[in-house]
């Protein structure tokens, strides 16, 4: 795939009104949880622009499950469709609609006590669209995955009861992500040694819930990880950036859990103290009775999965070879070994690996299977990573449904 030029970008967006998205989410949706500390108050942008629609694109039944402002993607969809997802199959997490802004008007500020001189918001060192196209690019490829990804299979597979989306395993997919390094737009914005924290902020309206407004989605990132492998991405796959994947900018954290990776960027507060957000205190965070009452430490790598490329309770024929596909990908490090069950679990055999990856991608596998009894079978398949972790049988509760990375047991129908 050619990258996406500066000119072409340009060229793209011929100086018109774009849309801009909102904040880029891949975890769960903020279910009513219990009530934790009230983070630190974070300084009023300009208006929120209207939304006009949950998600822009075109949401074809066999490409996509929807739930409301989200839509999942069928892993049974992205067979055939080479490494990466292809930006119209590209799952969305939406916390309210994707908005639209005139890309003229856009500006990307940056503000705090982590900056020399300490500006304000009012007074931000602030960069245009332009100016970030000129800036050295870079092209990262990896996962863009929700937290509450496999959320469902606490209830259908564990039998627990969880909130929140009810995502199977398609809250992800891997893309070819064009930009600049946040370290060289921080270091050009006057980055004090003293700083801690970002909190960036997204341009989508403010979210409401349980008639509390949490105001626009953020939350922190940590100054190490902000200087190590995370880019302000400006396109995807070739492409300037759609606009319910952030267009015109968005963050992209590889290797963390989604909603580190803001869609719509319109702020950065870059601070010398520590900061927090509802998406660090109230969300994103483990609780449960084996957890304490103020809930884990904020998450932020993804775990190991595994999925089919395959229908939910596809039927496959008695007496035929068939060539099972899917994918596998891990936050901690690179998928190593597939293996895959055709009779529930009972025995494993070891599946083809088609890619080398590192961690925060996938690596698609295959392996062929000739049923010869009719009958419901349960297929399962499991990823060890670089550091030997394995998927499990199941799943520690936490109630907001975060982190599923139990072995899934797809049902399939021999005829």
């Amino acid at each position: 795939m050619a990258p996406m030029t500066r000119r072409g970008v340009l060229r793209a967006t011929g100086g018109a009104a774009l849309a801009l998205p909102a904040v880029a989410l891949a975890a769960g949706s903020p279910a009513s949880a219990q009530p934790v500390a009230s983070p630190t108050a974070s300084p009023s942008p300009t208006p929120s622009p209207t939304a006009v629609s949950p998600i822009r694109k075109p949401l074809p039944p066999e490409w996509f499950t929807v739930f409301g402002t989200n839509a999942e993607t069928r892993f049974d969809a992205l067979a055939g469709t080479g490494y990466y997802t292809p930006n119209e199959r590209f799952f969305v997490r939406n916390h309210t609609a994707t908005p639209t802004v005139e890309v003229r008007d856009w500006r990307l500020r940056l503000f705090g006590s982590g900056l020399r001189g300490a500006p304000t918001l009012e007074s931000a060192v602030t960069f245009t669209y332009q100016q970030l196209l000129d800036l050295p690019a870079v092209t990262v490829s990896t996962a863009i995955e929700c937290a509450g990804n496999g959320r469902s299979f606490f209830t259908t597979q564990q039998g627990q009861t969880v909130s929140g989306t009810a995502w199977k395993l398609g809250a992800v997919g891997v893309a070819r992500w064009r930009g600049v390094r946040l370290s060289t737009v921080l270091e050009r914005a006057g980055l004090s040694r003293a700083a801690v924290d970002l909190l960036p902020r997204g341009l989508d309206a403010d979210f409401v819930t349980g008639g509390v407004n949490l105001g626009r989605v953020r939350r922190v990132l940590p100054i190490g990880k902000a200087l190590d492998d995370v880019i302000l991405a400006y396109g995807m796959n070739g492409e300037q950036l759609p606009p319910d994947h952030g267009f015109p900018v968005r963050l992209v954290v590889p290797s963390w859990i989604g909603i580190a990776s803001i869609k719509w960027l319109g702020d950065i507060e870059v601070s010398a103290t520590p900061l927090a957000s509802p998406w660090d205190t109230q969300y994103y965070r483990l609780f449960g009775p084996d957890y304490p009452a103020e809930g884990s430490a904020p998450l932020t790598r993804q775990v190991t999965k595994s999925a089919f490329e395959l229908g939910w309770g596809a039927q496959l024929a008695a007496g035929r070879t068939h060539r099972l596909t899917g994918r596998s990908w891990s936050g901690r490090g690179a998928v190593r070994k597939v293996e895959v069950s055709v009779d529930g679990g009972s025995s494993w055999r070891r599946a083809a690996l088609r890619d080398q990856c590192g961690p925060g991608r996938w690596v698609r596998w295959d392996l062929p299977w000739r049923p010869e009894q009719a009958g419901a079978v349960q297929l399962l398949a499991r990823a060890t990573d670089s550091t030997g972790t394995t998927q499990p049988a199941a799943t520690p509760l936490n109630t907001l449904g975060y982190l599923f990375d139990a072995v899934v047991r797809h049902p399939v129908t021999v005829a």
